[in-house]
């Protein structure tokens, strides 16, 4: 270990490129990546996920892996280079906060493969997908509830305080005000709620009562974490 940290310091590290070794890092790379890809998919059916992320993050793991096993004989430009690669995604479409664990670990996993490290990069890979999958399945931490957050327009005269305590308590485990705001040059207040729903279904009547009691102005109703599913009525 300590004469590879030497070589990685001196920029000695170097190998001998054949075609053998750079097929078993591609196909360890891609197939490490594809697993990756498909724990992505299975833990993230019910929000939803893009094509295009899903076939970047079996990519993303034989392209590092190549630029670590080309530039071998400087380890400290192939980690650059390969740093480079992943702040693409983070620049260009920053993400879901699991989204950005699953890029860095494509990521490591091309860094291992592209090492040669590939027994080590499968194991890795089991452990933490394993790992990604009982926290997904176990729901860790995650809220029991439909929580949501509860946007309401009032027209500057009215008394919001207080004023949707009522329909509040009729349709919710639980509530509490978040913010308030002006808009429209403070012509309206926008106040924030985020509330827990006793019943889906009893959704529109919920906000048909809100609309009685802010003048029929606009209401938006949006789940607290991911926003998939918000309601807008104006």
């Amino acid at each position: 270990m300590s004469d590879f940290l030497y070589a990685i310091e001196s920029g000695d590290y170097a190998r001998e490129l054949s075609w053998q070794s750079t097929l078993l890092v591609l196909c360890s790379a891609l197939v490490i990546g594809f697993i990756v890809s498909l724990v992505y998919l299975l833990t993230h059916k019910k929000e939803g996920y893009s094509q295009a992320f899903c076939v970047a993050l079996v990519l993303l793991a034989p392209i590092v892996a190549m630029v670590i096993y080309v530039i071998g004989n400087n380890i400290a430009t192939a980690f650059s280079l390969a740093g480079a690669f992943a702040l693409v995604r983070f620049r260009s479409a920053p993400g879901d906060p699991k989204d950005i664990a699953f890029v860095f670990l494509s990521v490591t996993m091309g860094l291992t493969c592209g090492l040669g490290y590939w027994i080590w990069a499968a194991l890795a890979c089991a452990v933490i997908c394993a790992a990604i999958l009982i926290l997904h399945f176990t729901n860790f931490a995650g809220k029991k509830g439909d929580f949501y957050d509860l946007k309401i327009t009032v027209p500057e005269t009215l008394n919001y305080v207080g004023a949707f305590d009522e329909t509040l308590k009729k349709y919710t485990k639980s509530y509490r005000m978040k913010r308030v705001k002006s808009v429209d040059f403070g012509a309206l207040f926008e106040i924030t709620f985020a509330v827990n729903l006793k019943d889906d279904s009893q959704m529109r009547e919920f906000l048909d009562e809100i609309r009685a009691r802010n003048g029929n102005l606009k209401i938006v109703l949006a789940e607290s974490e991911s926003g998939v599913k918000s309601f807008h009525f104006q």
